[in-house]
């Protein structure tokens, strides 16, 4: 039978800690981004399973 994959993540530089723990906490998307959720909404709600 397979194992289950241990996903882990190390960092060790403080600065790459603390831009990493801003970037969870403040996430932040450019206009495209958001632009293609919107568009993913969209075509979701006029084709529901």
């Amino acid at each position: 039978m397979a194992e289950p994959i241990r996903l882990g993540l190390l960092i060790e530089d403080p600065e790459d800690v603390r831009e990493f723990e801003e970037n969870m906490r403040n996430p932040k998307a450019t206009k495209e981004q958001v632009e293609f959720i919107r568009e993913a909404i969209r075509v979701y709600k006029t084709h529901p399973f």
